[in-house]
């Protein structure tokens, strides 16, 4: 079959309006050449060409923009933690904000990899890498947040339980603490999940290498991987135990960032909702930003065949399923807040996230509806 006719039957149904196409036909995961020789190539071929132009005109922009960052931090060190706006009456400021959505958004990462695995979802296989990435660099730059939080950074390891010459032990009742067990944990099990799920690949790029160095670094870091049944079955079986171990981490991590506010006396924080809440809320935000990357890098490299629109459909409908559960978690927030009769809570609600809420009512319920609408017609690709 040729590739014209893939390419014709691979279109979402409905996607083209065109009434003779077959809503029963599902799209195929990858268009065009389905080789696996043609597959590696215009995977490889990223990493083995030349660096292209528009990288090297935005690797610079943003290395610009990331020094900030660093400027930043020294002048919160020689200032305080006053300089986010941390104070008396306001608990949750800049750092334990930019804590949550980076932790939160690395949450897709091992969805998309270990639940989606387990689930066999196919098309799990496109996307899976960037997430993972994704999920590495958002849990470094989380970890930022707690080490500078303390104000005396250079104190910052009196957070780690280990013997110090003060005898000066961390309050393990703290969900401070808890962050740190709870991320900590996650990195490392993202970061082993990331690599064993790389080794094959390194493998062939060891294989495909042109210099002595770039084959040298690669078969160090392949292990010896030669692809023999032997392999592929400690492989397969060290990839089912590490997605075994992520699966409840997608669940507890971003439940125990929630309890650093639930755990708080604050009006308005108090609430036995936020475990869930806060979950729904990762994976929502996290899908969203593996979006905000593919979009764009299917472009510039090249990768319209492997990452195609079904890819981004079904990452859409995971975003509007998650979307639903937060938008549910806003409501019965307020309900909750009026129903127990509590006058602060009720302050809370009314005055100060009341104005926010009139905004969210506006805008989010004909955007939800479109959703739904075009959902519900198949014309979700004209939204991607």
């Amino acid at each position: 079959m040729s590739s014209a006719t893939f390419a014709e039957s691979d279109r979402l149904p409905g996607a083209d309006l065109d009434p003779e196409v077959d809503p029963s036909v599902r799209a195929e995961l990858v268009h065009g050449d389905k080789s696996l020789g043609r597959i590696t190539q215009t995977v490889a071929d990223i990493a083995e060409r030349s660096t292209p132009l528009w990288w090297k005109i935005a690797f610079p922009i943003s290395a610009t923009v990331m020094s900030g960052c660093f400027l930043a931090i020294a002048y919160l060190i020689a200032t305080g933690v006053g300089v986010w706006g941390l104070n008396q009456p306001v608990g949750w400021a800049w750092d334990i904000t930019n804590f949550v959505f980076w932790v939160g958004i690395g949450h897709a990462g091992t969805l998309i990899s270990a639940i989606l695995f387990l689930l066999r979802q196919r098309w799990r296989t496109s996307i899976n890498r960037a997430a993972e990435a994704m999920t590495l660099f958002a849990v470094m730059c989380a970890g930022i947040f707690p080490a500078v939080h303390v104000g005396r950074v250079w104190r910052v390891l009196f957070l780690a339980p280990v013997p110090n010459y003060n005898a000066i032990w961390p309050n393990f009742k703290s969900p401070l603490l808890w962050d740190v067990f709870a991320v900590s944990t996650y990195a490392t099990v993202s970061l082993l999940f990331w690599y064993v799920g790389l080794i094959p690949d390194l493998a062939t790029m060891r294989d495909r290498a042109k210099t002595a160095m770039s084959r040298g670094l690669y078969g160090f870091f392949a292990l010896g991987w030669r692809g023999s049944n032997r392999h592929w079955r400690n492989y397969e079986m060290a990839y089912l135990i590490l997605a075994g171990l992520s699966t409840p981490l997608v669940l507890s991590v971003h439940s125990v960032v929630s309890f650093d506010f639930a755990t708080s006396v604050i009006p308005g924080w108090h609430t036995t909702i936020f475990p869930p809440y806060f979950v729904a809320g990762a994976i929502f935000s996290g899908f969203a930003m593996v979006l905000t990357i593919l979009i764009p890098a299917r472009v510039l490299c090249g990768l319209e065949n492997l990452i195609t629109i079904r890819h981004l459909e079904n990452m859409t409908k995971v975003i509007l399923a998650t979307g639903c559960m937060v938008g549910y978690a806003y409501a019965i927030e307020f309900f909750m807040a009026w129903y127990s009769g509590n006058i602060f809570e009720q302050f809370v609600f009314l005055n100060s996230r009341g104005r926010a809420a009139v905004l969210l009512v506006q805008a989010d319920p004909p955007l939800a509806m479109a959703d739904l609408s075009l959902g519900d017609s198949g014309q979700c690709g004209h939204v991607v």
